[in-house]
């Protein structure tokens, strides 16, 4: 901006000039004016910067205190983003309901935010996109159980089964299109089904299956599971339809409890009381544990390096009365996928899982005095109990799985 110079103004020794004076005060009017109007733009610039300060602080303010609404979508990604980050755990909580089964109960990897959602027996199984979990329970035929699906958070249950047997095992297939389970009538063996996840089409695959402990493959193609239709206990594998039923192991010594590895292209197994593995397709059958003791339930790592598992260590009388039996105390392990670098992580625990991200492993122990749910780093430090719970027990643990 360029600023004119006022006139000298007259001395007293000048002459005096009509002219020259209305000139010089009609000068000096307009420099005022100019001056003014300068005055009042560096105020309404001042004025628009504190204004400009106060909006910024007051939105930052606003962020920090409340939830961002702005995006519907954005918050949608955030909502993702933060279940992906925080796995949760269902578990089963005793006291026995109606002598057998439990409550089903859902809580964050750390132990907090618990919910009780519903009475069910062990083995329920989360969807493969977390948001829904299946299990078993008392149906309104008892002695009977059917099977249910509900939200993680316990709301829109619905019971998909309405059958007089007894019905457990229940498995999702990785596309979440389709639920398997074990059902038995009037006493005799367990058998396959498979239906759509409401409900509909319920198909019988196997018979002869024999204990239900049948699993999809990582792909969704086949299901391996246990059958005695041999007179062993030996573990098959089908087709997703039941169709190119075969024998994998054909073991003198009953074989159980098929886990698949995350690549689908080996099976862990027991056999004889200890942990086997073989191809997908029964070759290559090798024993990895030679511990001395009686090793169960095999638990592939998520990147499918480590398998961890429970050795038994004992038994021990079950309840205060006379010929309430007796249970077995274990210890859990952890080895590589070649059984190589086997090692003990806790003197006392059961039921090993594997966290999503494979960093941490839950487990069952009662070394507090009470069964209760347990997680340590994988390598078995930092162990913490995650329920503490005081009257009851609790067992039968899952994580959710990894949000893709």
């Amino acid at each position: 901006m360029t600023v004119t110079a006022p006139p000298r103004p007259p001395r007293p020794s000048d002459p005096v000039d009509r002219e020259e004076l209305e000139a010089l005060v009609e000068a000096l009017i307009e420099e005022a004016r100019q001056r003014a109007r300068r005055r009042r733009r560096i105020y309404a610039a001042s004025a628009a910067l504190v204004a400009l300060v106060v909006v910024a602080v007051s939105s930052a303010v606003d962020r920090s205190t409340q939830p961002d609404t702005a995006s519907p979508a954005l918050a949608a990604r955030s909502s993702g983003l933060a279940g992906a980050a925080t796995p949760k755990i269902a578990y089963i909580r005793e006291p026995l309901h109606m002598g057998y089964g439990g409550v089903l109960w859902v809580m964050n990897r750390d132990g907090s935010r618990r919910q009780r959602l519903a009475p069910a027996f062990p083995g329920m199984r989360w969807s493969p996109d977390g948001q829904k979990i299946a299990f078993t329970a008392w149906s309104d035929k008892t002695p009977a159980s059917d099977v249910f699906v509900m939200n993680a958070d316990g709301s829109g249950k619905e019971r998909l089964t309405s059958d007089p047997g007894w019905e457990s095992g229940v498995a999702w297939s990785p596309d979440g299109q389709k639920l398997a389970f074990a059902r038995v009538r009037d006493g005799r063996k367990f058998e396959i089904y498979a239906m759509n996840t409401d409900g509909s089409e319920q198909r019988r695959l196997t018979s002869e299956a024999w204990g239900g402990e049948h699993a999809w493959s990582p792909v969704g193609d086949k299901i391996a599971f246990v059958s005695r239709r041999d007179g062993n206990a030996e573990i098959y594998v089908m087709n997703a339809d039941g169709s190119q039923l075969r024998n994998l192991t054909r073991n003198a010594v009953g074989d159980r409890n098929p886990v698949w590895s995350p690549d689908g292209r080996r099976i862990a197994f027991e056999n004889n009381w200890q942990i086997n593995v073989m191809n997908a397709d029964g070759s290559g059958q090798r024993r990895l544990t030679r511990n001395g003791g009686r090793n169960f339930a095999p638990a592939w790592s998520p990147d499918g390096q480590k398998i961890a598992f429970e050795r038994r260590t004992g038994r021990k009388k079950y309840g205060p009365c006379n010929g309430c039996g007796r249970a077995s105390t274990f210890e859990i392990h952890v080895m590589n996928a070649d059984g190589s670098g086997a090692q003990r992580l806790t003197t006392q625990g059961a039921q090993p899982g594997w966290s999503p991200d494979g960093q941490k492993i839950a487990f069952m122990s009662e070394r507090d005095g009470n069964a209760e749910i347990y997680t340590m780093n994988a390598d078995g430090s930092q162990q913490q109990n995650l329920t503490r719970t005081r009257g009851g027990k609790e067992s039968g643990l899952v994580w959710s799985p990894a949000q893709k």
